[in-house]
């Protein structure tokens, strides 16, 4: 496994003033994002932000009637890798590790393909390939 953080994602509670504050605010350099996530470039790295509730529910987090999200923390910790196979060797690697699976890797709405563990923490990190564009660095 080549160790990294390709993105760390925030799960924002309003996208509009999140997306101010981190572009217009900050200055962070916002790239062409699908609709519902806004992605910006880091020095290596990548953050993205999303709807709170969405992104606990892709974690495969349970919302109850209150909405109170089950064990999610409002962010992720993103592994981007080359292949679909490569990220079910990881997550198999993690689950060997002591990782617990919080969803198993399949393909996703947007086009990829994901999973996503807990480290013994709790910490979610999603494993992921996207066929669409690489996310880190350039070098690989």
């Amino acid at each position: 496994m080549n160790p990294r953080i390709s993105m760390i994602t925030l799960g924002v509670k309003d996208m509009a003033k999140s997306v101010a504050f981190y572009k217009d605010g900050l200055g962070f350099p916002q790239m062409a994002s699908p609709p519902k996530v806004a992605f910006f470039t880091l020095n290596g790295s990548w953050l993205g932000l999303y709807d709170y509730k969405n992104l606990a529910e892709d974690t495969a987090g349970e919302i109850s009637a209150d909405d109170k999200i089950d064990g999610f923390k409002g962010f992720t910790l993103a592994h981007n890798v080359a292949s679909e196979g490569e990220v079910d060797r990881i997550i198999t690697h993690a689950l060997s590790a002591g990782g617990v699976l919080s969803k198993a890797a399949q393909k996703t709405a947007w086009g990829g393909y994901s999973g996503y563990f807990k480290d013994p923490d709790g910490y979610l990190w999603e494993v992921a390939h996207n066929p669409f564009f690489w996310v880190g660095p350039l070098d690989e």
